[in-house]
C-alpha cells in the first residue's frame, strides 16, 4: 500500500501512538505534518523538541515531514502548516491528548474543561479547518482517537470518558456528511503503551502493547482502498475488532402507562436474547414508528 502524493496531519505525534502513526505514513510515502504541543501527561508546559525529533527521524530516512508545535485548540494553524508546506491535506489523525484523572466528587471545572478542550474541541477545530480542503479535492480520511474509557467508562475518568465517547458521536455525524464527497471518518479505541499508561501497566504489558501494532489499522482506514466510514474499532497487541450498537427487542406498552407497568416488564425491556443492531437513525426510530402506527389503528 502506498500513500505517495498524500499529506497526513497527525496530532500528538511526538511520542507513543502519534509518533508510530507518523513514522508509518512517512514510510509508506506520505508527506507528514508532525504536530505536538509538547505537554506533560497532565497537560502542563510546552516543548517543541518531541515534534522536531520525529521530523528529524523521518527526514533522516529520506521522507518528507514538517513540525507543528501549536496546541490543537488552534486547529487552523495546524492545517495552515500542511497547506503552506505541501499545498494539500488528505489525512487527519486526531491523537493528541492528556490525562487529568480524579474522582468526580473532587473534580474541578478546570479538570473537566482542560480535557474537553483538547480531546473534543481540539479535534473539532482541526477537522473543521481541514474539511473545506477535503470537500474541494473530493477526498479525505479522518480518524478520531477514542478510548475504552469512553466506551465502557472508568473510575476517575469522567472527564476523559466523556470526551472520548463524544468523539465517536462526531465521527458518526461527519461520516454521514462526508460520504458523498469521498470523505471517510472512523474512530479507533486503541490499547497501546504510551506515556499515559506508564504508571498503570507493567514492562511485560508494555512490550505486548506496542503502538506499532495499532498503526496499521489507522493506515488502512486512511487508504483509498478502505470503504469503512462511521465505524468504531478497537485494537491492541495485534488484535483488531469492530464495535456496533446493540439494542434489546423491547416491548410496546399500550394505554395509560404507569411506573408499575415498567416494573412488570423490565425483564422484557432489558432482554438482549433477540437483539437488534440499528445501523442508522432511520432504523433506530423504526420501533417508535411501529408503536405509533399500532396506537393510531386502535383509535
Amino acid at each position: 500500500m502506498s500513500f505517495e502524493g498524500k499529506v497526513a496531519l497527525i496530532t500528538g505525534a511526538g511520542n507513543g501512538l502519534g509518533k508510530s502513526h507518523a513514522l508509518m505514513f512517512a514510510g509508506l510515502g506520505a508527506r507528514v505534518v508532525v504536530n505536538d504541543y509538547g505537554t506533560t501527561v497532565q497537560g502542563a508546559g510546552a516543548d517543541k523538541s518531541p515534534a522536531e525529533a520525529v521530523v528529524d527521524e523521518i527526514t533522516g530516512k529520506g521522507g518528507e515531514a514538517v513540525a507543528n508545535t501549536d496546541s490543537v485548540e488552534s486547529g487552523a494553524r495546524l492545517v495552515e502548516t500542511a497547506m503552506d508546506a505541501f499545498g494539500r491535506l488528505d489525512i487527519v489523525v486526531n491523537n493528541a491528548g492528556f490525562l487529568r484523572d480524579i474522582s468526580f466528587h473532587k473534580m474541578r471545572e478546570t479538570d473537566w474543561f482542560d480535557i474537553i478542550n483538547v480531546h473534543l474541541n481540539g479535534a473539532f477545530k482541526v477537522n473543521r479547518a481541514a474539511w473545506p480542503y477535503m470537500r474541494e479535492q473530493n477526498f479525505g480520511r479522518i480518524v478520531n482517537t477514542a478510548s475504552a474509557a469512553g466506551i465502557y467508562g472508568n473510575f476517575g475518568q469522567v472527564n476523559y470518558s466523556s470526551a472520548k465517547l463524544a468523539l465517536h458521536g462526531m465521527t458518526q455525524a461527519l461520516a454521514i456528511e462526508g460520504q458523498k464527497r469521498n470523505i471517510f471518518v472512523n474512530t479507533i479505541a486503541p490499547a497501546a503503551a504510551s506515556r499515559l499508561t506508564d504508571t498503570v501497566i507493567s514492562r511485560e504489558q508494555t512490550a505486548a502493547l506496542r503502538p506499532e501494532l495499532v498503526s496499521p489499522l489507522v493506515g488502512y482506514l486512511c487508504s483509498e482502498e478502505s470503504s469503512q466510514t462511521g465505524g468504531l474499532f478497537e485494537a491492541g497487541a495485534g488484535w483488531f475488532g469492530k464495535l456496533r450498537w446493540e439494542r434489546s427487542r423491547g416491548v410496546t406498552l399500550k394505554g395509560e402507562i404507569k411506573v408499575e407497568d415498567i416494573a412488570a416488564n423490565i425483564d422484557r425491556i432489558t432482554d438482549f436474547s433477540n437483539a437488534m443492531h440499528p445501523q442508522n437513525i432511520a432504523e433506530a426510530f423504526a420501533p417508535f414508528g411501529e408503536a405509533m402506527g399500532a396506537a393510531v389503528s386502535e383509535r
